[in-house]
């Protein structure tokens, strides 16, 4: 039961789109992951998932809309909905989801990470 340091976990890694686990919640993973450009559109069938944002700002954009998320928000995408992480400069995020969650949802790809590194 030890206190996590957010700016800490983030100087140890310099990679984008590759989430790295901070701890477990029940069945949920509390993620670090570093942003930068577009990622892929996709959805995830039964996971919800929430980001929030500790540094910079992220755009999550909707096949509908868009939606800017500063410093010190978040937002929550649930399940089924398809969504473009998006982050003009680098962003960094929280992400908090099932530990079933593929980054990736319904794609499998180059950007997959199927085995998440503990930080």
């Amino acid at each position: 039961m030890d206190t996590v340091n957010l700016k800490q976990k983030f100087t140890q890694f310099s990679d984008h789109w590759n989430p790295r686990i901070l701890g477990e919640v029940n069945d949920c993973c509390l993620s670090a992951v570093k942003f930068q450009g577009d990622f892929v559109w996709h959805h995830h069938e039964n996971e919800d998932e929430l980001f929030l944002v500790v540094k910079g700002t992220l755009r999550m954009k909707f096949r509908d809309r868009e939606a800017v998320v500063r410093e010190g928000e978040f937002i929550i995408v649930p399940h089924g909905v398809e969504h473009c992480p998006t982050a003009d400069e680098e962003v960094h995020v929280v992400l908090i989801e099932p530990k079933s969650t593929l980054n990736t949802g319904n794609l499998v790809n180059e950007r997959t990470v199927a085995q998440l590194q503990r930080i």
